[in-house]
């Protein structure tokens, strides 16, 4: 009961940091790598011990699934060329290379714990990679590239992972036999995720009509695919990718309104917290690590390190350079479709920030391996291994993350606005929506058509004029300067806000009085908190 206590306690103060970091404007997931480091500094805190099976069924299929929807699979196939060769090539160079520098750096560190160090290192973080990049005009080409290389990498990266946790446990391991099981793993793993996804779709489309039973059947899709693919022995990661991919590109089909609106509100309330809890996990678990490692000066420790977290990020930058000139020197088609810029490169390289999977990975190490006598030992180097990839985290992290927007403006970069995109489909809409009127509303009432009309016309002329007028200088001017349709669009949906207002105030002093009863006021204040969102939504910025 104290360990939960403490706990909850600990994510009060990531929500507050979060509030802390939005006002600030600083990247969130780096604020939690500091919290992780300040909680492992708090002196007399428990070290709580998780069952490293736990760790892996509880937090990934959640956080890889989130990813998954958010990605535009559009996007993601037009890229598919440079996400494969960095998912996958990549994820097995940097696991190959980091295990041979650890090896041959980390005195006693064993091939095999060499090579799970760098299978726990090797892929990006999807959340951390996006929250960086929010807001720095990167194209959407490079953005696709970013996420859909972490979503898959960390496939590839845990299937090294558990080939690695596998050979040390046996002492043996053929890369042969490897190989062939690889391609089953990830041909089964997207299989089942396929299988997973359509079925979840029908029972959506043809039984749920309740947004709490559809919300709930979004949070138990994820974990639904993950045991379903480890039961037959495939990729449960990829198994949650595929089915996260597949569902969110049919969500329109079978999503009610108040399902999509209940659900996303959800899942960002669980991811947060999810992020947030594997961080204090982190720095509840470090104590315990340090304690291992007493044998090893600190400043041995620091250096190992950092010359791991220096290995990582050069070899992506010496991966990135073939990987991106290769295949236009082998392809005309790919020359003359696809435009290069240098420059890509160097945002690609420095853009490997590691998170959260990471830090899953390592605290999902076995804590102890069979002997070959019959009896458990400890898991070799398992601390050395935490400590390592924490060190990793937070050198991507907070130098990589924090240097990103400057050398983003440092390269000056062309900056890619969704305004222009924004338009045309707002335009689309409101054409289609206007044909649709002039089509099949003749014989409708005259008065309640002129308002319907009305409606569209002045979302049609806000199109047409998004900018206010330029040449007012002063308060006269734009008093006496006309109205465009920008500022009657604004006026009106101000106007609106302002009665929902009077609406709510009136409520509040029925409530107040006890003249209606909690259900109804419920239910009218979720009608105007809709209404209002929907109204913000639509408000033109001046």
């Amino acid at each position: 009961m104290e360990n939960i206590a403490i706990v909850v306690l600990l994510l009060f103060g990531v929500t507050f940091l979060a509030i802390v970091s939005d006002r600030l404007k600083f990247p969130f997931p780096i604020a939690l790598v500091i919290i992780g480091l300040g909680i492992s500094l708090i002196p007399n805190l428990p070290t709580i011990t998780l069952d490293p099976n736990i760790v892996f069924l509880v937090f990934l299929p959640p956080l890889l699934y989130s990813a998954a929807w958010y990605t535009s699979w559009h996007e993601f196939k037009a890229s598919v060329r440079p996400i494969s060769l960095a998912a996958f090539g990549l994820v097995f160079f940097t696991t190959g290379l980091v295990g041979v520098a650890a090896h041959w750096l980390i005195p006693g560190l064993g091939w095999a714990e060499a090579f799970l160090l760098g299978a726990i290192v090797s892929p990006p973080d999807a959340v951390a990679a996006t929250a960086v990049t929010k807001g720095l005009g990167l194209q959407p080409r490079m953005i696709a590239i970013l996420e859909g290389e972490s979503l898959l990498n960390d496939a590839s990266g845990l299937i090294a992972y558990k080939y690695a946790i596998a050979a040390v446990m046996t002492g043996a391991f053929s890369l042969v036999q490897a190989s062939g099981q690889f391609v089953v793993v990830v041909a089964g793993g997207v299989v089942i995720g396929l299988l997973v996804g359509y079925g979840m779709f029908l029972i959506h489309e043809r039984f749920v009509c309740d947004a709490n039973v559809e919300t709930t059947l979004t949070v138990l899709t994820p974990y639904a695919a993950y045991l379903l693919a480890e039961s037959v022995h495939v990729s449960g990661v990829l198994a949650v990718v595929a089915a996260g991919l597949y569902l969110s590109y049919r969500s329109a089909d079978f999503f009610t309104t108040d399902s999509r609106i209940q659900a996303y509100s959800v899942w960002n309330m669980l991811i947060f917290v999810l992020n947030g809890l594997v961080f204090i996990l982190i720095g509840l678990q470090l104590p315990r690590a340090m304690q291992g490692l007493e044998a090893i000066p600190f400043g041995m420790l620091l250096w190992y390190g950092l010359a791991v977290s220096l290995v990582v990020i050069v070899v992506r930058f010496v991966w990135v350079v073939p990987a991106a000139l290769l295949p236009r020197l082998l392809s005309k088609r790919i020359r003359e479709r696809e435009a290069f810029d240098k420059r890509n490169m160097v945002i690609f390289g420095w853009a490997g920030m590691r998170g959260v999977v990471s830090m899953a990975a390592a605290l999902a190490i076995p804590l102890t391996v069979t002997s070959s006598a019959g009896g458990n030992t400890p898991f070799p180097n398992r601390n050395l291994i935490i400590f390592l990839t924490f060190c990793v985290v937070i050198f991507t992290l907070v130098v990589l993350g924090l240097t990103l927007p400057w050398l983003i403006r440092r390269l000056k970069m062309p900056a890619y606005s969704p305004l222009a995109e924004e338009y045309e489909t707002r335009m689309h809409v409101v054409n289609g929506s206007i044909a649709h009127i002039e089509d099949n509303f003749a014989l409708v009432n005259e008065s309640i058509l002129a308002r319907i009309k009305d409606k569209y016309e002045i979302k049609y002329k806000r199109l047409q004029q998004t900018d206010l007028p330029t040449n007012l200088t002063n308060t006269d001017a734009a008093a006496s300067a006309p109205l465009t349709a920008t500022d009657i669009f604004n006026q009106f949906l101000t106007l609106q806000m302002e009665l929902i207002d009077v609406e709510r105030t009136i409520v509040k002093t029925l409530r107040k009085e006890g003249k209606a009863s909690d259900e109804v006021i419920r239910k009218i204040e979720r009608e105007l908190d809709l209404e209002e969102a929907r109204l913000r939504m639509d408000l033109a910025e001046r």
